[in-house]
This record gives structure tokens, C-alpha cells and sequence, in this order.
């Protein structure tokens, strides 16, 4: 008689049982085939009916998005709109070009197309299972399968970032964190709703881990519901057009893709290989320091996707990134080839296009991947975490990496790249309020864009497309707070031929006791002028502004105190400028000093405008100007091709620029 084999005890031997389970460990590759065509090359569609389908795409994700907006319950859901759709067909690929989503990838991986039914909804928000597509614990992701004739053709998913998810501290965002344990609650891929039936013990288990359960429920049953819908309306799409048809589309939408980034952008970078680096400046439990995110990009005119020897490509090599930091700022970004982190950087190569008309036509999805090649360190650096490490402000390297991709292409096309900005910060109060009820208020703030060789940057902006700073009128009825002053920062904004736009500033007065948070990087570095223009102003808060105990606070802070009647000033960052300021024409400086962006000290220290009268009515003078201007121009000397600001010198031992920031 044949012995009948037994799954190993877990609690006898783990190694055996991880070796016996099915679902793959964190951290490999999905074993499910994926990223192929759905119809053989050059297959026929009609080219009207290819319309008609990217059009229904882009009315589900918006559909799918307004039914979220609309049913959610948290600030940082409904009202900050800090969450993305996104629609992927049965070989995981991104479909929609409007934002970045999170992947697919690790749902199929654990759970075979052959067994998913209609009604199913999975859920994970496990950074280190998720294939690179989460990356940080409050970012909670939805995904549901859209069905025809009984199988799998596609998947409408949803990720946000939510109020709390537990962990050290309220938010889920502790600064100091050393693990991941200290973040929070993770989930690996589950099935959260099976057939329409939802998982009310897992919905029970999160919802007790968070500090604010009933928003978290409300926004995941509206995030389930809002997929389910997408679901249903994708699956009418398939109907009515037939699955070969459908398919047929959705490999023309991407092949479109490919070569009009192959023609329109990849050409616009000469051959050859281009060093750039840029730096996260603390991780909240070191001191201070450069922490590098270094990209060697190499573009070559053969090698990409088509026929024969194919087109142009680019290899994006991150060797020389610094070993992961023990504090919060890593970001598992080496998965799947980097499909991810491919998605998450394209938009910053359409600033390549011919006008700022055709580079807001350009989507980017998964067209875009076979055309970058990414090829990351050994395990252990910012790019490639160590499990456990802490990933909850990997903000800090994610967003620096468009930064550093948009400065490493500048080098290769004379400067025709957009300055730096930073347009991602999370700052907050929470306590009790005069009910003695626990709350929460977290705003994630934006700030200034990059100046660019054809125009100034764009003030207060955002990097999460649609999303909303809180309105004042909401705030204030709902939290023991005033909102004094929402604002431009002034002089925030790089000087430059194109100034950086400007960042906020908001000042808050708190009516009852509390504690302010920040997850901000930039407070010491800045964000960096091109090609003569310079850095835009740092980050900034100060607490009790005006009195007897003003101060200000590290941009990392999880419980800062702040009394009743103590005002808090925040100052978010200022763009790079782009080009020579001393170049700027007079009317554009008098034009910001009448809008209120710039001050008249800042007209003279920055632009060499001397200049008198009122805000409303100032008056220029020429001639001391162009003096002024000739006698800075004669007293400088040569200067590096990317400006950092003063704080470089701070973290670099005195040095005024990096080797790399020389052509």
C-alpha cells in the first residue's frame, strides 16, 4: 500500500512546509505566464473600432474612480483623492495610460486564473509579496477579474493610501521605523470577497488593526464595489464586440504605445551612456546624510521590440544606489523585472516630445516596458530591501528617481528637461477633539514643479493626478484646528530664464491640544536648477510661529507637540529653476512681483531687478539693473551644469556640487 504524503507541520519543520505550499514566497517572479500578446503580430483591427475600445477604458477607470470618490469615507480617500484605478488585460498588462496603478502580478501568482469566479475580489497590501506594486503598508489594493463565456480576460484593480492601517504610530507612517513589523498590518494576497460573498473575518481582522475601523471598512466596501462595477461594464465590452476582437484591440493600444515612444521620444536621446545621482537626505533614524540613487542610462539604437534587429531601448542601470537605510525610506523596486518602477518613470520621458500639447496626449502603459531595460543592484540597497526592512517613506527614493532620470537625460539633450520638484509630502495633526473623540487629519500637500525651457514651473501641484489638497471648509468643521492662511510660499521657487513654481504655505491654529506629523523629505537639499538656473527653496516648519517657544521641526516626525493656540506654518518646496536668471526679462520679474511671487529683496538677490514702488504698481529700474546684472555676470565663474542649493554643501563635507553634475 502506498503511503499517502503529508503536508510537513509548520511548526516542526517551517522550511519544509514553505517548500510544500503552492503559492510562491515573496519575492520570486510570478510563475504564471505573462506580458505576451493576446493575438499573433500583425493581426488586423479596425482601426475605428481600436477607438471605440480605448475610449471604454478610459470611461471605466474614470467611472470606477468617480464611484470611489463618491462612496468612500476617509479625508485621504474621498477628499484628497489619494487612489488610482487601472484596468489589465489576462497577461497582466496595464491597459490604461491616464496614471500609474499597482500590478497584477501577485494575485495571479497565488491564486490560477482557473479557479477565480465571478464576484471574487482579492485584496494584499504587502509590500514584499506585492512584486513591487505597493510601496508602503497604507496602500491597500483591490483587484477583480472580469469575466467572459466562464474565463478570465481582464482585471479592474484599485489601490489608495488609507488613514490607518495600524502599527507604531497614527497614520501607519512611523519615522523611525527599523522593520516592517513597526509599520502596520500586512496582508498578502487574499481573497477578500469570494463569489460575492465577503471574507467578513479578514474585513473583522483589519479593520480591529486600524485606529480609524470605520472609515477603513467604509473605504474598502467602496473600493470593492466601485471594481465590481468595472468589472461588470468591461465585461459588456466583451459582449458586444466578441473576446478575439477585444483582445485584438488591446495588443494594437499597446503596440501604439511602443512605437510612438520608439519614434517620437527614445529618437530625441543620442546614442550612448549618461551618469547621473541625486539624494534622499535622512531616514529617520541615522543622522543626516546622502543617501544615492544613482541611474547610468544607455541608449541604444537597436535592441528594442519589432522587427530584425528592433529599435531604439534604454537601459536603466541603478548600480552605485546606497545599501538600504535602516530607517523607512527603502523601496522594493527590483521585481519583475522592474515592470513597476518602468510604469512609474516613463511619464517623465514625455517631457522629450515635440510640444507640451503632444506630451499631454502621450499615455503611458504597458507599451512602454519592452522599450526600458532596468537592471538593479545586489539585494540590500534602497532599490533592492532586505525583508524586513521599513518602506513606509520610500516616497523619499521613488519620487528622487524621476529626478534623477529626468536629470540624467538633461545631460544627454542640452537641458530640454524640466528642473526638480518634490510634490509629495504628508503632514498632519491628531489628538482629541472637544467631544474628547480620538481623530486623525492628514493632508498630503504638494509643491512646486520644475522650471522648463519653455516655460515657468507650475505652483502647488501634485503628483497623484486629480488629487486635492483638503478644502478649509471641510477641515475646520471637522477638526479642532483654523486654517489662517493657504498660500503661495513666496521667492519659494528656483530662480531661472523659467522660474520653478512656487509651493505652499498654510499656517493652521490649533484650538485643542495636539500632535503634528510630517513625512517630508527636501527640508535640507532642494530641488535642483539646470542649465544655469537655480535650486527652489526647501521644506519647512515651524511650530508655535511668533511665540515665546517657536521652533522648527525635523521633516520626520511622528508626535511633534503642539498646544491649543500655538500656530503651525508648513512651507512645502519651491521648483528648480531652468536657464541663466539673469536672463529673465524684466517684464516677466515685474509681472511676479505684481502676481506676488516674488518679493522685491528677492527680485534683486535673485534675478539682478532692482526695482521700486508698491506690489500692485512696480516700477523697474533699467539702467541700475543692467548694472547690477553686468556685475554678476563678471564676478562668476564657471558653474556646474545642475545647481543643488546651499544644503548640498551641508551633507557633502562642503563640497558645492557633485562630480556628476558636471557636463
Amino acid at each position: 500500500m502506498t503511503a499517502v504524503p503529508t503536508t510537513p507541520d509548520p511548526l516542526v519543520d517551517l522550511e519544509a512546509y514553505l517548500a510544500s505550499e503552492p503559492v510562491n514566497p515573496g519575492g520570486l517572479p510570478t510563475t504564471y505566464e505573462h506580458g505576451g500578446r493576446l493575438t499573433p503580430e500583425g493581426s488586423a483591427v479596425d482601426p475605428v473600432l481600436v477607438e471605440i475600445v480605448q475610449g471604454t477604458l478610459a470611461s471605466v477607470e474614470m467611472e470606477v474612480e468617480t464611484a470611489i470618490a463618491r462612496t468612500s469615507r476617509s479625508p485621504m480617500i474621498r477628499d484628497a483623492h489619494d487612489f488610482r484605478a487601472g484596468i489589465h488585460d489576462r497577461q497582466l498588462r496595464k491597459l490604461t495610460g491616464r496614471s500609474y496603478s499597482a500590478l497584477v502580478h501577485p494575485i495571479v501568482r497565488d491564486f490560477p486564473l482557473d479557479e477565480m469566479h465571478e464576484g471574487d475580489v482579492f485584496f494584499h497590501n504587502d509590500v514584499y509579496e506585492s512584486e513591487g506594486g505597493i510601496g508602503h503598508l497604507p496602500d491597500l489594493c483591490v483587484t477583480v477579474p472580469v469575466f467572459h463565456e466562464g474565463e478570465v480576460v481582464a482585471f479592474v484593480q484599485a489601490f489608495g493610501h488609507h488613514d490607518d492601517i495600524g502599527g507604531a504610530c497614527p497614520g501607519s507612517m512611523p519615522s523611525g521605523a527599523q522593520s516592517v513589523f513597526e509599520e502596520g498590518l500586512s496582508v498578502p494576497p487574499i481573497k477578500l470577497w469570494d463569489s460575492g460573498v465577503p471574507n467578513k473575518a479578514a474585513l473583522r481582522i483589519m479593520t480591529r488593526n486600524s485606529r480609524m475601523p470605520d472609515s477603513l471598512a467604509a473605504d474598502l466596501d467602496a473600493e470593492c464595489s466601485a471594481c465590481l462595477m468595472g468589472a461588470r461594464r468591461l465585461g459588456e465590452l466583451f459582449t458586444r464586440y466578441g473576446r478575439d476582437t477585444v483582445e485584438a484591440a488591446f495588443d494594437a493600444i499597446l503596440d501604439a504605445t511602443t512605437e510612438t515612444y520608439r519614434r517620437e521620444i527614445l529618437d530625441k536621446i543620442p546614442d550612448g551612456s549618461y551618469v547621473w545621482e541625486d539624494y534622499a537626505e535622512h531616514d529617520g533614524v541615522d543622522e543626516p546624510m546622502l543617501h544615492t540613487q544613482r541611474i547610468t542610462l544607455t541608449k541604444t539604437s537597436t535592441g528594442g521590440p519589432g522587427p530584425g534587429d528592433g529599435g531604439p531601448r534604454l537601459i536603466i542601470d541603478f548600480t552605485g544606489t546606497s545599501a538600504q537605510a535602516k530607517g523607512p525610506i527603502n523601496h522594493c523596486g527590483d521585481y519583475v523585472g522592474g515592470n513597476f518602477l518602468k510604469k512609474w518613470l516613463a511619464p517623465i520621458l514625455r517631457n522629450l516630445a515635440d510640444t507640451p500639447e503632444r506630451m499631454a496626449e502621450l499615455d503611458v502603459n504597458e507599451g512602454v516596458v519592452p522599450l526600458i531595460e532596468m537592471r538593479f543592484p545586489e539585494k540590500g540597497t534602497l532599490l533592492t530591501p532586505v525583508y524586513p526592512a521599513p518602506t513606509n517613506a520610500r516616497t523619499f527614493v521613488i519620487l528622487r528617481l524621476l529626478g534623477v532620470l529626468a536629470g540624467v537625460v538633461a545631460k544627454a539633450v542640452d537641458g530640454r528637461m524640466p528642473a526638480d520638484q518634490e510634490t509629495i509630502r504628508y503632514t498632519g495633526v491628531y489628538g482629541k477633539d472637544r467631544d474628547g473623540n480620538d481623530y486623525l487629519m492628514r493632508e498630503v500637500l504638494g509643491g512646486g514643479s520644475g522650471g522648463r525651457y519653455y516655460a515657468d514651473g507650475e505652483d502647488t501641484i501634485h503628483v497623484v493626478p486629480d488629487s486635492r489638497n483638503l478644502p478649509t471648509e471641510f477641515t475646520e468643521s471637522r477638526f479642532p484646528f483654523r486654517v489662517e492662511r493657504l498660500g503661495l510660499a513666496v521667492d519659494s521657487g528656483g530662480a531661472g530664464r523659467h522660474r520653478g513654481g512656487l509651493g505652499y504655505e498654510k499656517q493652521i491654529r490649533m484650538l485643542e491640544d495636539a500632535h503634528f506629523m510630517s513625512i517630508a523629505d527636501r527640508s535640507i537639499l532642494a530641488c535642483w536648477g539646470v542649465k544655469g538656473g537655480k535650486a527652489g527653496r526647501p521644506f519647512e516648519v515651524t511650530i508655535d510661529l511668533g511665540g515665546p517657544t517657536e521652533r522648527t521641526v525635523d521633516a520626520l516626525a511622528d508626535a511633534e507637540p503642539v498646544k491649543a493656540g500655538q500656530v503651525i506654518r508648513i512651507r512645502t518646496t519651491g521648483g528648480g529653476g531652468w536657464g541663466d536668471p539673469l536672463e529673465r526679462p524684466y517684464d516677466e520679474v515685474e509681472r511676479d512681483l505684481r502676481w506676488g511671487k516674488v518679493s522685491f529683496d528677492g527680485a534683486r538677490e535673485d534675478y539682478g531687478v532692482v526695482a521700486s514702488g508698491t506690489k500692485d504698481e512696480p516700477v523697474v529700474d533699467v539702467v541700475a539693473s543692467d548694472a547690477l546684472r553686468a556685475e554678476r555676470r563678471a564676478a562668476r565663474g564657471e558653474e556646474p551644469f545642475f545647481d543643488r542649493g546651499p544644503g548640498y554643501a551641508q551633507l557633502a563635507g562642503g563640497a558645492g556640487a557633485a562630480d556628476v553634475d558636471w557636463l
